[in-house]
């Protein structure tokens, strides 16, 4: 039951990766795209990580759990440091003079 659970959470956080791909490949503008790639990046890293996570509990030893909770760890730093990331990325494209796509403009 626990191989299906992170089978589904693996798959999941790669259809995540796949859609953020997508959306920096079709969005108009750098807004959107970097939109489209934190927060669909840090979602398919949530399903992942949890993913991995799980997986290295099948046998749910002490040191297991204790490599689980590090990689759980490595999660909650990543949501903290995706999220700055774009926003200091979206701040120097503010401070670039890059403008939003607006619907009179071509792609």
């Amino acid at each position: 039951m626990l191989n299906v659970i992170v089978i589904v959470l693996l798959i999941s956080g790669l259809i995540f990766y796949t859609g953020a791909a997508v959306g920096i490949l079709r969005l108009p503008d750098f807004y959107t795209r970097l939109h489209a790639a934190g927060k669909m990046d840090t979602l398919g890293s949530l399903l992942m990580v949890l993913g991995v996570a799980l997986f290295n509990l099948h046998d749910f030893l002490w040191t297991q759990f204790i490599s689980s909770l590090k990689i759980v760890l490595i999660l909650l730093f990543l949501f903290i440091l995706s999220p700055t990331a774009t926003h200091g990325i979206v701040d120097a494209g503010v401070r670039a003079g890059l403008k939003p796509w607006t619907k009179e403009q071509k792609k």
